[in-house]
């Protein structure tokens, strides 16, 4: 059988014994593409927008601007670093959102068009599913987690619980109902005064601090959701009352207060993991997304495995920041079952999984 796209047909079933996908990935400031045989990442290319840190934070006309600028030089460097012809790719794998609406246009379109050149399928990636998928890239120095198993997703915007019972099945158990987990490290990074992005600072100066100097409140959120709002709130005024009495209080303190920080947000996390384990008797434990690469969340889930007899799986750190390669790999899955978008598809900024 064959459906219609745009005017070229395009096999329905494809019965592919090993095949090239080109993924790109474009949700927020980094222009990604990746080439992927099969699970195997052959290429994995990504280029950074530096501009928005004297901003303090990403600007999304910036970003779809650099995204314009930078996505041609960077499919073609995934390319020749993969050593392959364009023609021998079987799909295109893109990321269609969650995101910033600007910047899922660049990569969307770009995708949209080549696939169309070239005649391929077209495969539309959610972001989130790309970070948890992400462990199945075939890499000696990760284990893949058995289904079913619990994700823990946290990133700059999302923070998500999610039970996973098959490469394309998921359900999300619990998110944030307000920040996402890297915006609460950001955000407080930036009342520190420290340059953005924050985070990665944040958990370089936790590592030389105390954390149980500075206890901050935690919130009482009912089952498995998250809140940040009210510790960045709480964060806030202690610096205000602390700062009023003494003006170098975050300079003489910057790295217990950082650390203190760090302490309290990965116990809301790793609570809420173990309320998860306990609701759902799932043992296996995922986590992905920019801020599985903080050193504390690392360190309390791989705490928490062995104390609990957890199977704890923690991605390599190229892999859990934004990139195409993640992308890849969820192109392969829905490659082997032919789920394909058409040509006519846009991009969501908002995407649930």
């Amino acid at each position: 059988m064959f459906y219609l796209c745009a005017s070229i047909v395009i096999p329905k079933t494809l019965h592919i014994k090993s095949s090239y996908i080109l993924a790109i990935e474009s949700s927020c400031d980094d222009t990604s593409a990746a080439v992927l045989k099969d699970t195997q990442v052959c290429s994995n290319v990504v280029a950074n927008q530096e501009i928005h840190e004297q901003y303090g934070g990403v600007v999304p006309e910036l970003a779809s601007r650099a995204h314009q600028q930078n996505i041609v030089p960077v499919v073609d460097q995934a390319l020749a670093k993969a050593n392959i012809d364009k023609k021998q790719l079987s799909a295109i794998a893109f990321t269609r959102g969650p995101g910033l609406m600007g910047s899922l246009l660049v990569g969307t379109s770009f995708a949209k068009s080549m696939a169309l050149g070239l005649g391929i399928p077209l495969i539309e990636v959610n972001h989130m599913q790309a970070h948890i998928l992400a462990h199945f890239i075939e890499d000696d120095a990760m284990t893949a987690p058995s289904f079913p198993f619990l994700a823990l997703t946290i990133s700059g915007g999302h923070t998500q619980i999610v039970q996973v019972n098959d490469h394309l099945q998921m359900t999300i158990l619990g998110q944030t109902l307000d920040d996402a987990v890297g915006e609460a490290f950001d955000k407080s990074a930036k009342l520190l005064g420290l340059p953005y992005p924050g985070g990665p600072l944040i958990d370089k100066h936790a590592q030389a601090g105390d954390p149980t100097r500075f206890p901050f409140p935690k919130p009482k959120m009912p089952g498995l959701d998250f809140s940040f709002s009210g510790l960045k709130t709480s964060i806030l005024y202690f610096l205000q009352k602390q700062q009023a009495a003494d003006a170098h209080f975050i300079q003489n303190n910057l790295d217990d207060i950082c650390a203190s920080i760090q302490h309290t947000i990965v116990t809301i996390l790793m609570d809420k993991i173990k309320k998860a384990v306990k609701q759902t008797g799932i043992k296996q434990i995922a986590i992905g997304g920019g801020v599985s690469a903080n050193s504390g969340v690392r360190s309390a889930l791989k705490q928490l495995g062995r104390e609990k007899g957890w199977d704890v799986h923690i991605p390599k750190f190229e892999y859990c920041t934004d990139n195409a390669a993640m992308i890849g790999i969820v192109g392969h899955y829905k490659l082997r079952k032919n789920e394909f978008a058409d040509y006519q598809v846009t991009a969501k900024a908002r995407y649930q999984l």
